[in-house]
């Protein structure tokens, strides 16, 4: 049969439906692009942290003084602290340890002895007590005061009831305190210049208790001057 018989019969009609249509099977559906886009957006993370910009980092600059002020907003400046300096050029004298009990035995039994005749010269009560290197004195009007040997400082303490506590350093002649010409010369608490001096103002042990108690302690070199009596050894 010919190409051209066979197109016209109606098999050939059937035969080109049969061809020209695909099978069900194996059609691929054209779907509009639509349909794959979400139907709800889901927002991105926004970062915790914003890089900023150097020129919104960086401080403005300013030529006028920042005025510090105080914890609260509408305070005063804070003060500096106040540092307690020593007077002068008074400095302790570098002294062994036998020599520290020395001076400061001779001392202490001295004042025991001017303190004695105080009391015996005066009938304002006072009373004395010398024990294991404490010495006491009690007045009847000012207090009690207290007086003691610190050896681990090499120092004489002092608790008064009027100036309270102070701390007294040995200084030996020439240091500050005798320097100025044309001076009076102070023989010391030793009798040779060497005092008993509280550093932070330069007040001597034994001018400050000639002014709270009226006590002049007789110095061991003018024990022969008080009544006769021998100062101790």
């Amino acid at each position: 049969m010919k190409a051209s018989n066979l197109l016209r019969s109606p098999r050939a009609h059937t035969l080109k439906l049969v061809h020209g249509t695909a099978p069900s099977s194996t059609r691929r559906a054209l779907l509009p692009l639509s349909t794959f886009e979400t139907k709800a957006s889901i927002p991105l993370p926004r970062p915790l942290f914003r890089a900023r910009s150097p020129q919104a980092s960086a401080a403005p600059f300013s030529t006028s003084r920042s005025a510090s002020k105080g914890l609260q907003p509408d305070s005063a400046n804070p003060e500096p602290p106040k540092t307690e300096t020593t007077s002068g050029s008074l400095s302790a004298a570098h002294i062994s340890d036998g020599e520290y009990h020395e001076l400061a035995d001779q001392y202490l039994d001295s004042l025991v002895l001017s303190v004695e005749e105080y009391s015996e010269a005066n009938s304002d009560g006072v009373e004395v007590e010398f024990s294991a290197g404490v010495l006491t004195i009690t007045h009847p009007q000012f207090g009690t005061y207290v007086i003691n040997k610190q050896p681990p400082n090499k120092q004489i303490w002092l608790s008064s009831p009027i100036s309270g506590p102070k701390r007294f350093d040995w200084v030996g002649s020439g240091s500050g305190q005798h320097e100025k010409e044309e001076s009076t010369v102070d023989v010391g608490d030793d009798g040779a210049g060497g005092r008993w001096v509280y550093l932070r103002d330069g007040s001597g042990l034994t001018d400050l208790l000639k002014k709270e108690l009226g006590v002049e302690i007789t110095k061991e070199h003018e024990s022969d001057a008080v009544g006769g009596r021998e100062g101790p050894a």
